[in-house]
């Protein structure tokens, strides 16, 4: 298993990783592809940018983005892991886990003070992962 930058030569193996991701969510996000695709190749220093995990034949079998930001609590920036999918068939052996641990690094070397995510509550087992490699708060999310 390797993880790393995703290049623009990925687009077509990237694809039905994020047609998955859309179906795990049960979101629609067609029209908006391209110019999703069109910003991970071209990111600004903050992002969003994606990494993506192959195996040990070269297919891609996850990915993760996430965005750099400033925040008002500290004077240090965040990350923000925005999406984190992984084949159905590959679940259980450790993918996730690498993702979100090459997000960390990505973030140290940005000088980050913290990563964090949002995830739905029905996602049982990325709960599972995310409770032991990370801390659960106490925020509410609302949305206009």
């Amino acid at each position: 298993m390797k993880i790393r930058i995703a290049s623009h030569e990925d687009r077509e193996a990237w694809n039905p990783l994020w047609k998955g991701y859309q179906g795990y969510y049960e979101v629609d996000l067609s029209e908006t592809t391209d110019n999703t695709w069109q910003r991970l190749m071209e990111p600004p220093a903050d992002g969003p940018h994606c990494l993506v995990c192959e195996d040990d034949e070269a297919r891609l079998i996850g990915f993760t983005t996430y965005v750099f930001h400033a925040h008002t609590w500290q004077p240090e920036p965040r990350c923000y892991l925005i999406d984190l999918f992984t084949t159905p068939e590959c679940r259980g052996k450790g993918i996730g886990r690498s993702l979100i641990e090459a997000v960390y690094d990505k973030a140290d070397e940005h000088g980050c003070a913290q990563v964090y995510w949002l995830t739905q509550d029905f996602n049982e087992a990325g709960r599972r992962l995310y409770d032991r490699v990370a801390k659960l708060t106490p925020f509410i999310k609302y949305q206009r």
